[in-house]
C-alpha cells in the first residue's frame, strides 16, 4: 500500500521518510521515550535512518505497520503513530509525543484520527491498545482518545530483554459512531 496522508485541524500525519531522520533521532534521545517504548537504547543515528528509511517504507509496502509522524502544520514533529496489523481486522496502536509538545492533545487527535482511518480505509474492528503498566501518560491519552481499558496482561511485554506486565484496552468502530467491517456480538452475562 502506498502511504496515505492525514489532516485534521492541528495536524498532519504522514509516513516520515529521509529528510525527517534528524528530527526523530533528537525527539528519541528523551529519556521518557527510551524508558516507556521498545525502540533501542541508547538511541543511536543508524537506529533512526534504519526506522525512516527501512522499516517505515517496508511497513507500508507490506501493509504489515502504519506508521504516521505527526506533525504541526508549520512541519515540526510532535509525535509518532503506528498502526500494527496483528490479525484479520485488529491493529495494535503505539504512540509517543515529543517532549515540548506533551500535554496539548496532539498523540490524542492523532490516535482517534488514525483509528478512525483503520476503521473506515482498512475494515479493522479492534484497534488495541497495550502499555506497560505504570506508564500513566500513555494510559491517559488512550482514555481520553475513548479507548476502553480491558484489564492487565501479566509478562505481556518485553522491553528491551525484561518482560513486563501491561496494561490493554481497545477501541471499536461502535465507539465511534461507525459500523463494523464484520458483525459483533458481545458477551451478556456471563456465569
Amino acid at each position: 500500500m502506498e502511504p496515505v496522508t492525514l489532516t485534521t485541524d492541528r495536524l498532519v500525519l504522514r509516513a516520515v521518510g529521509p529528510a525527517d531522520t534528524d528530527a526523530v533521532f533528537a525527539a528519541a534521545q528523551d529519556p521518557d521515550i527510551q524508558r516507556w517504548t521498545t525502540i533501542p537504547s541508547p538511541y543511536l543515528p543508524e537506529h533512526a535512518r534504519s526506522f525512516t528509511e527501512q522499516m517505515v517504507p517496508d511497513g507500508w509496502a507490506e501493509s504489515s505497520m502504519f506508521t504516521f509522524g505527526v506533525f504541526l502544520p508549520r512541519g515540526e514533529l510532535a509525535g509518532m503513530l503506528a498502526l500494527t496489523m496483528r490479525s484479520l481486522g485488529m491493529a495494535e496502536i503505539g504512540f509517543w509525543a515529543t517532549k515540548e509538545h506533551r500535554g496539548r492533545g496532539y498523540v490524542t487527535e492523532a490516535a482517534l484520527t488514525a483509528s478512525r482511518w483503520a476503521f473506515t480505509a482498512m475494515s479493522v474492528d479492534r484497534v488495541e491498545w497495550r502499555a506497560e503498566v505504570g506508564n500513566h501518560a500513555s494510559r491517559a491519552v488512550a482514555e481520553r482518545a475513548g479507548f476502553t481499558v480491558e484489564g492487565t496482561l501479566r509478562s505481556a511485554i518485553n522491553n528491551k530483554g525484561v518482560r513486563r506486565d501491561c496494561w490493554v484496552g481497545s477501541l471499536l468502530p461502535s465507539d465511534l459512531g461507525l459500523p463494523s467491517a464484520a458483525p459483533y456480538l458481545p458477551a451478556r452475562g456471563e456465569p
